[in-house]
């Protein structure tokens, strides 16, 4: 699943470093690593108004929705994986820790779930990625999985969740943006 050879090796879109006015107050909100602005951030800044708009969504969901955070990073990481994008799943790595996934359940999301003694809940999760993944569309078998534990909200936004950082994924893989300094890739 973390087979890089198809990816870009340097930016194709340069991150910006040095920002004012708009821009500057935009990332002033931002994720920040060491005091800089996020790589991904960066690159997304060569148009502001479509950075403004993708961290308001993109904050929400990470710090406003309904589903805990556990859940949440889970569903991330396996998309992230999933898409083959080290960024990704490098930055939410580092999230997943915070939020109670161990080390040993991140780096088992990069293997086939029956490589891990996941629970019945984090195996609907993880095949609610995988499903969309390969089809775009959740199976009915996942969906009563996850209809079992989750209500309407909750489901419209895993699913939204799923489908945001599949965007953000491509989006990291095509433009080629790099790893941020100290965050880890995939697990070897």
């Amino acid at each position: 699943m973390t087979d890089q050879s198809s990816r870009p090796t340097h930016p194709r879109i340069e991150p910006i470093t040095e920002f004012d006015g708009e821009l500057a107050e935009i990332l002033a909100t931002a994720l920040t690593r060491d005091g800089k602005p996020l790589n991904i951030f960066g690159t997304l800044g060569h148009h502001p108004k479509l950075l403004k708009r993708f961290n308001l969504l993109g904050g929400f969901l990470l710090n406003k929705g309904l589903l805990p955070a556990r859940e949440r990073e889970l569903v991330i990481l396996r998309v992230g994986a999933n898409a083959r994008s080290q960024y990704e799943f490098g930055q939410h790595t580092v999230i997943g820790l915070d939020c109670g996934l161990t080390q040993e359940e991140i780096d088992a999301l990069v293997r086939a779930p029956g490589d891990h003694d996941w629970s019945d809940g984090d195996l609907a999760l993880i095949a609610l990625a995988d499903d969309l993944h390969a089809d775009d569309c959740v199976s009915d078998g996942t969906w009563a999985s996850l209809d079992a534990r989750w209500n309407d909200a909750e489901l419209a936004e895993l699913l939204v969740v799923a489908g945001f950082y599949r965007l953000v994924s491509g989006f990291l893989n095509s433009t080629g943006v790099q790893l941020d300094d100290g965050v880890p890739g995939f697990p070897h």
